[in-house]
């Protein structure tokens, strides 16, 4: 890739050469999402979408509609349904969805995914409705009348529900197990997945998304991957790491050793271990050094234990593996701190560019450990109450007034000296880049205690580019745009510069760039 004046540029363009005007937009280099789920955010899309729903008659409406839209016995997944959702007083229920519809299943999933609500047929279905003892973290919420409320807390207790979609679980199998489909799809399977594959692609591409750091896999993601670049329709880079679950035994690690040795290509690759430390705030899932402001004696429980997680870090970085690591609560984020800090004293410093996924609260004293471990936050700009629509609670009586100014602590990372990276968590939060850049430069203060949060223009598209590139070990290759760079590229329509940060939200690429390839065009 050339650059320089235009003069200078116009001079390698050749008899098939295309010119593209910017027209006095932004020409910036193609976005790295940080943290994202690719093969389960493009199926969700089909799904009962309820975001920004409120009250119980707009949520039967919208449910409602989707059923006459999508008429049959199969199990109804809504996404998006916040925790206040009826009201900021009535949490949502089985009884509530007893009433919108009672023969036929329904799971309707809060926007981060570690709650899920069901109806009464769907929990009798699976065995849930008189509860069930669940691993560490897990919970089915019971209540008064010995019965579960409907409310579902992590993965074990809502992943029975989830399999009662006859679509199958192939596509959260990264997630929910890190195993592989058996038996093994079938051609037409195969190729319904590969088609759902592309719809997430193609959704990327439309946002300027050029890089993928996909934040759940298996082999069978990276073989779905695989085919469409053998086919020519890979049209961003991705990175997929082996999820190694808290079941696990450590030898598992063997498989991430090999999938990194067989995928390690500039548009496909593996080569880290992602794992889950904690939950949630917002259903108190996640785990915290003291208790929880509004629920005396609960910290949350870890998904390992603190010598485990150390002696796994370990053997991981002694592969020579990257490792990234959920971790929302401030006992979550200090357990991993000292895992990896185990992990450097046991093998030596290295180049490990390991990773703390979302950090939404820290305490102070582990700022600092970031830039000394050399670890990246990898932290989500639409994810604090109160951005992208988000309603504050219950998240800031959960977590307590005495944390709001440690929680998505983006400045006081910065400033000693941690890389920030970020990314959207898609599904969690809405893809768009754009709408997560306004939220980094326009985020508000919970209180004037608060520390001024905001990102300037450039930090923020530095976390989104360089950083991100720097994170997948691809700084050398893209994430800015000079000469010898791969050509990846994003072509706005405006001028960033000049464009009140606050109206960033929905504006789209004229143009989207892949390695030299034109992947978008709106």
């Amino acid at each position: 890739m050339s650059l320089g004046t235009h003069a200078e540029v116009m001079r390698e363009a050749g008899a098939n050469t295309r010119v593209v005007d910017a027209g006095g937009g932004t020409v910036i280099p193609g976005f790295v999402e940080g943290h994202m789920h690719l093969f389960a955010g493009a199926a969700e899309l089909s799904h009962l979408q309820l975001f920004g729903t409120r009250g119980f008659d707009e949520l039967k409406a919208r449910t409602e509609a989707y059923i006459r839209q999508n008429p049959g016995d199969d199990l109804i997944i809504g996404e998006q349904a916040d925790y206040v959702i009826i009201s900021e007083h009535e949490p949502l229920s089985r009884h509530h969805l007893d009433r919108i519809v009672k023969d036929r299943p329904i799971l309707v999933f809060s926007p981060d995914h570690h709650t899920a609500w069901a109806n009464t047929l769907a929990l009798e279905k699976v065995g849930l409705l008189k509860g069930k003892k669940l691993g560490p973290g897990n919970e089915i919420v019971m209540g008064p009348d010995g019965l579960a409320q409907g409310e579902l807390r992590e993965g074990e207790a809502i992943d029975p529900v989830r399999k009662l979609s006859k679509k199958g679980s192939r596509d959260r199998l990264g997630l929910t197990t890190g195993g592989e489909p058996d038996p093994y799809p079938s051609k037409a399977e195969f190729e319904a997945d590969l088609e759902t594959m592309r719809v997430g692609l193609r959704h990327c591409a439309a946002h300027g998304i050029t890089f993928v750091q996909n934040m759940d896999g298996n082999i069978y993601t990276l073989e779905l991957l695989e085919e469409l670049q053998r086919r020519g329709e890979l049209t961003a880079r991705v990175r997929v790491p082996f999820h190694f679950k808290n079941f696990m035994d450590i030898a598992m690690l063997e498989k991430a050793s090999q999938m990194a040795a067989r995928w390690q290509g500039d548009m496909l690759c593996s080569g880290f271990v992602k794992l889950f430390m904690d939950g949630v705030a917002d259903s108190q899932t996640a785990v915290m050094i003291e208790d929880y402001a509004n629920r005396p004696g609960w910290k949350g429980e870890p998904l390992f234990e603190p010598d485990r997680f150390a002696a796994i870090a370990t053997e991981a970085d002694r592969r020579g593996l990257q490792i990234a690591v959920h971790a929302i609560g401030d006992g979550a984020v200090r357990i991993v701190l000292d895992g990896y800090e185990a992990a450097q004293k046991a093998n030596g410093r290295r180049d490990s560019r390991h990773r703390v996924e979302h950090v939404e609260v820290i305490h102070p004293d582990d700022i600092g450990r970031f830039g000394k471990l050399g670890v990246i936050a990898s932290m989500q700009p639409p994810h604090p109450p109160g951005c992208h629509g988000l309603p504050l609670e219950p998240y800031l009586s959960n977590i307590g007034e005495a944390r709001w100014q440690w929680a998505f602590a983006w400045t006081a990372l910065r400033a000693q000296g941690a890389r920030l990276v970020f990314g959207t968590d898609w599904p969690v939060s809405d893809i768009d880049p754009m709408w997560s850049l306004q939220s980094a430069m326009t985020r508000g203060r919970w209180n004037e205690a608060m520390p001024d949060n905001r990102q300037s223009l450039h930090q923020a598209i530095h976390s989104y580019t360089a950083d991100g590139a720097w994170a997948g070990f691809m700084e050398g290759r893209t994430g800015v745009l000079k000469e010898g760079m791969l050509a990846d590229i994003c072509v706005l329509p405006v001028d960033l510069q000049r464009t009140d940060p606050t109206t960033f939200k929905g504006i789209r690429p004229r143009m989207t760039v892949c390695d030299g390839r034109v992947v978008f065009e709106g």
